[in-house]
């Protein structure tokens, strides 16, 4: 049973006029396909994150509501329409993020840029987060992704390095590391972002652990939020961290140097995103 700090309703009422415009502008939100508990409060605020690159993954991660299918050929028009639907809604910032492309050469790369690049053009007031699959650490890769100037790159490591092989199946810690390691070392003044899910396991030391592993590698925020499986099929949570300790966890990472954290049960990688900016 879910504790009482974990009561949080699920309201679609405030959601009708943002999916309106992505489904007139065929596009898909992270928001709906991972069944986000913030769904209801961040639509009301017209904050959504975009699912790119369809909406089949290549990895078999099985903490992941997104489905395991054979993904289709990529969308060239795409970035056009995510500007478009990001000028209607009169978006102030905006997150994108994709499926894993293993079967492309670039892993999607060049479709994260051009959707930067297509927004920037559109709306160029905007602020824009991209939150990036490893790339399986590729330079060139990453490279174009740093070239479209997103005002954020978020690549998450998701858990500690010894629940990888029963939570993150295909990833690797090392990879996932290197991967903000690589964009520091490209573009040192790129603000970097990483998330932690909680409850799958971990032990405490685990995590400050990570934290400090994310400090070294240059990372300047991180987001902290409660692990909640989205079916009796997927991994099953382990405990429920209290608001308290996710109050000690913010505590150290402002210690450890992290320009901004966003820690607490319902936090998710996207949740509040504008407000890693705001400070910084």
């Amino acid at each position: 049973m879910k504790p009482a700090w974990l009561n949080k309703k699920i309201s679609l009422k405030s959601c009708t006029a943002l999916k309106e415009v992505l489904r007139d502008l065929r596009l898909n939100s992270v928001c709906e396909q991972a069944m986000c508990p913030n769904i209801g409060e961040c639509f009301s605020r017209n904050q959504a994150t975009f699912l790119i690159l369809g909406r089949h993954c290549t990895r078999q991660c099985s903490f992941c509501n997104i489905a395991k299918l054979k993904p289709i050929v990529p969308d060239l028009d795409e970035p056009n329409r995510v500007a478009q639907a990001v000028s209607r809604l009169d978006l102030k910032h905006v997150v994108i993020t994709s499926v894993t492309r293993d079967d492309l050469s670039d892993g999607g790369a060049r479709i994260f840029a051009d959707t930067v690049l297509r927004i920037k053009q559109k709306s160029p007031q905007v602020t824009i987060e991209v939150l990036i699959p490893d790339f399986k650490l590729s330079e060139d890769a990453l490279r174009v992704v740093i070239g479209s100037r997103p005002e954020i790159i978020a690549h998450n490591l998701e858990t500690v390095p010894s629940l990888y092989p029963a939570v993150r199946q295909g990833a690797d810690y090392a990879c996932s590391s290197g991967v903000l390691r690589m964009i520091k070392k490209i573009s040192p003044t790129q603000k970097i972002k990483s998330g932690l899910m909680l409850g799958l396991g971990e032990k405490k030391e685990e995590v400050i652990a990570v934290m400090e592993d994310l400090r070294l590698v240059g990372c300047d925020f991180l987001s902290l939020g409660q692990y909640l499986a989205p079916s009796q099929k997927h991994y099953s949570v382990k405990e429920y961290i209290s608001p308290e300790q996710f109050d000690y966890y913010k505590e150290e990472g402002k210690r450890l140097g992290f320009l901004h954290i966003q820690s607490g049960p319902y936090v998710r990688s996207s949740y509040m995103a504008a407000e890693y900016l705001k400070e910084n």
